[in-house]
């Protein structure tokens, strides 16, 4: 998928259990949500109408039960997250989100060497 529709933070909640296991029935998502986020049932077949309707997952019927399939990846999902992060707080300056974060944290040797071999790599035209 190219374009990964717009997944809030909320609905990614869904998406980590199928990108974990899928399918998944419904009855197994509301489950596992409902201990993990105190979410009524309501609310877990609410996130999966509004994925389904963004094209971020598909589902079969079988049997009694209908089974939830993801059509996004969680590359994608991660892709789109952090585009959107760059553009909304550094207006797409890929430069300053790296300027601003080595200069908050700290790095090992090692992270520093993986860290340089990437920025070498790009500048060679690796991706």
């Amino acid at each position: 998928m190219t374009n990964s529709p717009h997944i809030t933070e909320a609905e990614s909640e869904v998406m980590k259990l199928l990108w974990q296991k899928e399918p998944l029935t419904a009855i197994e998502i509301i489950s596992k949500l409902k201990d993990q986020m105190d979410w009524s049932d309501q609310t877990v077949k609410t996130f999966l109408n509004r994925l389904h309707k963004k094209n971020a997952i598909r589902f079969e019927k079988s049997g009694r039960n209908y089974l939830y399939y993801p059509l996004v990846s969680y590359d994608e999902y991660v892709k789109a997250a952090n585009r959107s992060f760059l553009d909304r707080i550094y207006n797409g300056a890929v430069g300053m989100l790296f300027a601003k974060f080595l200069e908050e944290e700290k790095l090992s040797e090692s992270e520093i060497d993986q860290l340089q071999q990437l920025l070498e790599k790009k500048k060679r035209g690796g991706s």
